[in-house]
């Protein structure tokens, strides 16, 4: 004979009439103001390496490099581009393991700042700013300053590690650094734009 829903209360001492309730774990609840604060520690930890490689490499690392080529300015720092006197120059200043040198920190501290950089500065614009075609058009700048500046590294290496130095390798090479440098600057533009249009908005005064 089938028990009643009270006959199977009373026999297991609890209802047994349909589905348990899901067990939900408090602890792990995720607030809008934790969120953002953990968004906010990726930002700093993004902007606090992006200002440490770009140092190191462009301000340290490329100057340094001057004591290997008779003090002569390496291709990545001229802002507005380099001569074929200046890439000839080099190239008789500098020997392999200098050339060896660049490369490497090219590839390395290079690489690293133009991708950490270009990620931060994604980062920053998705979390300030709502309108998605204007988004998509801020992340233009640092997607393209992290493909040109890492192209403009390998032209500079290939520049000045051919056997003959060639005048069009040279205005390729040259193009790429100053748009790289012109990008840099139009993407920290874009993150300040983000920035006002993500600032928090002020209260409208109440009325008496």
């Amino acid at each position: 004979m089938a028990k009643t829903p009270a006959q199977r209360a009373a026999l297991h001492g609890k209802a047994a009439t349909g589905p348990s309730a899901p067990i939900v774990n408090t602890s792990t609840k995720r607030t809008p103001q934790k969120a953002q604060g953990n968004a906010n520690l990726i930002l700093i930890a993004g902007s606090v390496a992006s200002l440490f490689l770009f140092a190191y490499f462009h301000l340290l690392t490329l100057n340094q490099m001057k004591d290997l080529a008779d003090g002569l300015a390496m291709p990545q720092s001229f802002v507005f581009g380099f001569s074929s006197a200046h890439v000839e120059a080099l190239r008789l200043a500098m020997n392999a393991d200098a050339l060896g040198q660049l490369n490497y920190v090219g590839k390395t501290a290079g690489t690293l700042f133009a991708l950490i950089f270009a990620i931060t500065a994604l980062t920053v614009i998705a979390s300030n700013v709502a309108k998605k075609a204007l988004r998509w058009t801020l992340w233009v700048l640092p997607l393209a300053f992290a493909a040109i500046s890492l192209w403009a590294n390998a032209a500079v290496d290939s520049m000045l590690g051919a056997e003959t130095l060639d005048s069009g390798a040279v205005s390729l090479a040259s193009g790429l650094v100053t748009a790289s440098w012109m990008l840099l600057i139009a993407s920290l533009l874009a993150i300040g734009v983000a920035l006002f249009l993500g600032r928090p908005k002020k209260a409208a005064p109440e009325q008496a």
